[in-house]
């Protein structure tokens, strides 16, 4: 039995999720997209890594690009021909990740040092 297709939700439905959840996503060319600024190419590998792993994980897979300095990450259900829940819960859990500064929170993991090259990783916005 064939699973049923996915609809792609409205433009005007995925700009106001985005706006409220995810501001830095953006819906354009009818994929959501963000744009990752790394403080070099390790930076860069980990992100991609990251997204990799999640996508993996999750069983959808995004268009990647990277330069040295940044990862552009877009998501789109390609059997849906547009955005789903899916790439919505994909970018959040992307998003929650990559973003994440244990040296902010209260436990044991402290965090990258602050101040010294050798461990830059990302440009938190």
């Amino acid at each position: 039995m064939a699973a049923e297709r996915e609809k792609p939700m409205p433009d005007a439905e995925v700009n106001a999720w985005l706006q409220k959840n995810l501001p830095k996503w953006r819906l354009e060319d009818g994929w959501i997209r963000r744009t990752y600024k790394t403080s070099g190419w390790k930076g860069t590998l980990m992100v991609i890594n990251t997204v990799g792993h999640l996508a993996e994980v999750a069983w959808h897979h995004p268009d990647i690009t990277a330069s040295y300095a940044w990862v552009e990450v877009r998501l789109m259900t390609h059997t849906a021909k547009g955005i789903t829940d899916k790439d919505l819960e994909l970018a959040k859990k992307i998003e929650d990740v990559v973003h994440w500064q244990p040296g902010k929170e209260e436990g044991a993991l402290e965090g990258t040092p602050h101040g010294d090259q050798r461990f830059a990783y990302i440009k938190y916005d």
